[in-house]
């Protein structure tokens, strides 16, 4: 929802219930979807390095938009990139805060 308030024209959340919604499909996706995408997309993953990853993250909040529906879209597929990484990149500072001792 936070990510939303920095691209209101590109990416759009309804509401925060549509939020919750949203993270509830796209932990679903991710437990059940992406580990078949990456094993059957694991060649590209290895001849780029990784970066393919970013790719499947697009894909899977793209696929969230389309099941969630009107409340959450994004504006184009490379905006839903843009999003995947500044979500892993928020992740990561959060997660790197939390496990300090």
């Amino acid at each position: 929802m936070a990510i939303s308030g920095f691209f209101p024209a590109d990416f759009y959340v309804a509401s925060v219930g549509i939020a919750f919604l949203a993270a509830l499909v796209l932990a679903v996706l991710n437990w059940l979807v992406r580990p078949i995408i990456t094993i059957l997309s694991l060649p590209i993953n290895l001849m780029t390095l990784g970066l393919f990853t970013l790719v499947i993250n697009g894909l899977m909040l793209e696929l969230t938009a389309v099941i969630v529906g009107a409340g959450f879209r994004f504006s184009s597929f490379w905006m839903a990139i843009l999003v995947a990484v500044l979500m892993s990149i928020v992740s990561w500072i959060i997660a790197e805060y939390f496990q300090r001792p």
